[in-house]
């Protein structure tokens, strides 16, 4: 049996090819997840699979097609570079696996090879800095299922959120001082959106218009998304140097209004009403370049804000595989076990 220590990276995934069964497919196993639409079974069922996926999946697929390389989804081929890295990071007291919740390479067969490799620790490490239960935690049930399905008898070690982190917020906020903040009129830090009812789960009782975690971390607020991410907002600029009135805080990626707010498109809109003209955008909750920040933000916001009279939407790069991004994996999963 080897001494060394299995890592396993997980982040949601991306279809095989910018196709329309390809994407029909992963949109299928990712819409269908409990966690991700919380509704009852069989409305669940009807809705995903009878409304959101038919009208969906043209208009995705066309996306995906614009977001594809040479190399592949983005997500993928970044992902599995940064696993490299991490490894070189590591060294050889651990191997490091990739497996996407959803998609290919799954964290199913990375569990298998793992099994089968007969490892002592194993640490599982999801790629979201906030916890949700459309992330973090169904990537982690899934990840327990399957390894007691397996019957794998490794000490098992997970890693949850790391939003407020210093090292990941240092590692952040060096990425985003690449980029002249003076040349800017104002930042917005844009994080993926939720549905409000997933965050009243996290504290029942409260609803979203009556949590103040805006300003303050409230005491419910270690597993409320809502209030993490504007947590690592402070945080971020306090790093940064930026007063209150510098930066706003936005939810992208809506699907509905009963999401969190502000929107982004609509806060970019606000700010341009009063003269902010040049504006760069950062999205701490992915750490690796996907659809929704290449695509979303920096084309089809970006587009929408010029078209209005913008002068400049500068998206910042995600943390990709850049070293300090590498490091502070490292460390978390050094901490893991300490």
């Amino acid at each position: 049996m080897k001494t060394k220590t299995a890592v396993l990276l997980m982040n949601v995934g991306s279809p095989d090819k910018p196709t329309v069964p390809a994407v029909r497919k992963y949109l299928t196993e990712f819409l269908n997840d409990e966690r991700v639409i919380d509704l009852p079974y069989l409305l669940r069922k009807f809705l995903v699979n009878a409304i959101i996926i038919p009208f969906r999946v043209k208009n995705s697929t066309k996306l995906y097609r614009q977001l594809w390389t040479k190399k592949g989804s983005p997500l993928i081929y970044i992902s599995e570079e940064l696993k490299q890295k991490l490894q070189e990071e590591l060294g050889e007291d651990y191997e490091v696996f990739m497996g996407m919740r959803y998609g290919n390479p799954g964290y199913k067969a990375a569990l298998a090879e793992i099994k089968k490799k007969g490892f002592e620790k194993l640490i599982l490490l999801p790629l979201f800095p906030h916890h949700a239960m459309s992330t973090t935690e169904t990537s982690l049930v899934a990840a327990q299922k399957e390894i007691k399905k397996l019957g794998i008898k490794a000490e098992v070690s997970e890693v949850g959120q790391f939003y407020h982190d210093p090292k990941f917020i240092d590692a952040f906020a060096e990425r985003i001082q690449q980029y002249k903040l003076q040349d800017y009129d104002h930042i917005i830090f844009s994080y993926h959106g939720l549905p409000n009812r997933h965050l009243e789960k996290c504290h029942p009782g409260i609803k979203v218009e009556q949590c103040s975690c805006q300003k303050a971390m409230p005491e419910h607020g270690a597993m409320c998304y809502r209030a993490t991410v504007y947590e690592t907002s402070r945080l971020l600029a306090a790093q940064l140097n930026l007063q209150p009135k510098q930066y706003s805080v936005g939810f992208q990626s809506r699907l509905s209004k009963n999401w969190l707010t502000p929107f982004t498109d609509e806060l970019l809109a606000e700010k341009l009403a009063e003269g902010k003209k040049k504006i760069l955008i950062a999205a701490p909750s992915f750490v690796t370049d996907c659809l929704e920040t290449t695509l979303e933000l920096g084309v089809e916001y970006g587009e929408e804000f010029l078209d209005n009279g913008g002068e400049k939407l500068q998206l910042v790069d995600s943390l990709n595989t850049e070293k300090s991004w590498v490091e502070t994996l490292a460390y978390l999963v050094r901490k893991s076990y300490s």
